[in-house]
């Protein structure tokens, strides 16, 4: 099912923009079709990332909500759920569109791990093999090889969205007991490592597999970026 579903559609697209594009380019086959995924799913991930903001604009409300009804949690459930309804928030939307796009990811993964030799029997009937196939992405990068460039580009992209969609971190306050001063900690310490180790890890990693993962991860990253900027300025309106 998965086969079907996820991976032989992804396959079939790459190999026909592979025979549109220029010089029957991959590198580029592999944008084209990164972007189309993206707009594919870019309603789910509007309605999370929307969701997201109107949960933190009502940060304040729940915390009021869950001290003066602590020890009634049936009333707390009540008011939380009240507050998501008078905000329009839905908050499985988030887990949603991640539990969706973990299967596209795995199927654009194998894709293009194994996009350097088209294999026939897994073409639909209207899809043929290019007439010319370039492996080399503008002219001078290999996609089956490591690229350092496309690695360091990865990062770099990577820590630009990371950037924009973590909450600043802010002063503690001196007064503040035990459990909240744990809890803005860790906090820091997960925004610190989401902010700027994690970056490094995933540039290791785009340098340790094919350029063509690290072309995917590339455009993903530029495309949630542009995506998250749209999506403030979309807010706004709503």
């Amino acid at each position: 099912m998965f086969h079907t579903i996820f991976y032989q559609p992804l396959y079939n697209a790459l190999v026909l923009l592979s025979s549109i594009v220029p010089g029957g380019d991959v590198g580029l086959a592999i944008i084209c079709l990164t972007i189309l995924v993206k707009i594919v799913l870019f309603p789910l991930f509007q309605s999370a990332a929307v969701t997201q903001m109107r949960m933190k604009q009502v940060e304040p409300e729940m915390a009021l909500i869950k001290e003066k009804y602590k020890d009634d949690k049936t009333t707390q459930t009540k008011k939380v759920l009240e507050v998501y309804k008078t905000n329009k928030i839905n908050p499985f939307s988030t887990i949603i569109a991640l539990i969706i796009q973990i299967p596209i990811i795995l199927a654009l993964y194998w894709v293009f791990q194994e996009s350097f030799s088209f294999n026939q029997a897994e073409l639909y009937s209207f899809v043929s093999i290019p007439a010319v196939v370039s492996l080399n992405f503008l002219g001078f990068v290999d996609i089956t090889a490591k690229s350092l460039i496309l690695a360091l580009l990865t990062g770099v992209t990577q820590y630009i969205q990371t950037d924009l969609t973590l909450p600043k971190t802010v002063v503690k306050s001196e007064n503040k007991d035990k459990q909240a001063d744990f809890k803005d900690s860790f906090t820091q310490s997960l925004n610190f490592n989401m902010r700027y180790l994690m970056p490094i890890f995933i540039t290791y990693i785009a340098y340790t597999l094919s350029s063509a993962i690290a072309l995917y991860w590339m455009t993903s990253n530029l495309f949630a970026i542009a995506q998250e900027l749209y999506i403030r300025k979309y807010y706004k309106k709503v």
